[in-house]
């Protein structure tokens, strides 16, 4: 089997990608271990070893394990345990219920997790992770279509799927995972997510050079103001959601996110009321925003950081 393997260079630091292939379940270990880390809620454990590597395709299974190892100081390259900094991991799935396995077109992959270590985040090592598994996913297994979920709140999430991968919010989904904590969520905080869906196969798309000449304050159904408030780590700025304008009815409209949620949810995760309420009201107003828009046709079809200083973060909804 080819292809297992690559080096990418990014940034002026190399990685070794790699399909897992081991038969031994203690190699395993290592994806429960890192998921911990990034998402730090041990209650939401992945399978253990024995069974990880039961569901590997090269097993008994339809897992993909994808692995990153980092370049080691001396300049060697290579699957070493110490270098581990990476990994993705999914499985095959079904569109249709009802068609099950018997069509080929029905198959699509589910991409549940793909993480980095914290060290090596400005190396863009997500990204090249992700055309790794379109790279096998397609290759591999044959499969166009590739299915994930997301924080639509998060603004390096919608980065990577929404512009850079041209992925397409099939629905809304709400309290998806239920009551989610960690480093990346927060358990009072809605779990809601974007599904989306990746067609690996489809040309992309034109984009226009920029949306900057269209913000527009009568186009937004999302908008915030910044207001000084006492956080965990001291006084600072942050965003406050406006109640979400349902009434607009433009070609085109824009849906305001937070610069950065993950530091607005550690920020405000304190005991004073009107500060911790902050995430939740930014859930429940582009809540009621993404469905009503959704129900009336509209669709994201894409997401930029503006380029005016302090930076927003902005969705593109169209109708067809």
């Amino acid at each position: 089997m080819k292809n297992l393997e690559k080096i990418v260079s990014l940034k002026g630091k190399r990685f070794l990608l790699r399909v897992e292939t081991s038969s031994e379940a203690g190699d395993y270990e290592k994806y429960e271990t890192m998921r911990n880390e990034i998402w730090g809620f041990p209650e939401d454990y992945l399978p253990g070893p024995r069974n990880l590597m039961c569901e590997n395709f090269l097993h008994d299974g339809s897992a993909l394990f994808l692995v990153a190892y980092a370049e080691a100081p001396g300049g060697s390259l290579c699957a070493d345990p110490a270098q581990f900094v990476g990994f993705s991991y999914g499985f095959v799935g079904l569109k249709d219920k009802e068609r099950g396995f018997r069509d080929p077109v029905n198959l699509q992959f589910y991409s549940q997790y793909t993480g980095v270590k914290e060290s090596v985040r400005e190396f863009g090592l997500g990204v090249a992770l992700k055309e790794f598994q379109r790279e096998n996913v397609l290759g591999l297994f044959g499969i166009a279509t590739i299915t994930c979920t997301y924080d639509p709140l998060t603004g390096v999430n919608a980065w990577r799927n929404v512009h850079y991968f041209r992925m397409d919010v099939q629905e809304y989904r709400v309290s998806t995972y239920g009551e989610y904590g960690g480093l990346l969520n927060r358990l009072d905080v809605p779990s809601d997510r974007f599904f989306m869906s990746w067609d690996l196969r489809r040309k992309t798309r034109e984009r226009p050079a920029s949306w900057e000449d269209k913000i527009a304050p009568e186009r937004q159904i999302v908008a915030a103001e910044n207001a000084e408030v006492e956080g965990r780590s001291g006084r600072l700025t942050l965003e406050l959601v406006r109640p979400a304008n349902l009434e607009l009815d433009y070609d085109f409209l824009l849906a305001r996110i937070p610069r950065d949620f993950y530091l607005l949810l550690r920020e405000t995760d304190v005991e004073m009321p009107e500060v911790r309420k902050i995430p939740i009201d930014w859930r429940l107003e582009t809540r009621r925003a993404f469905q009503s828009y959704f129900e009336r046709g509209y669709r994201v079809v894409d997401f930029f950081p503006a380029r005016e200083e302090p930076r927003k973060n902005y969705y593109i909804l169209q109708r067809p």
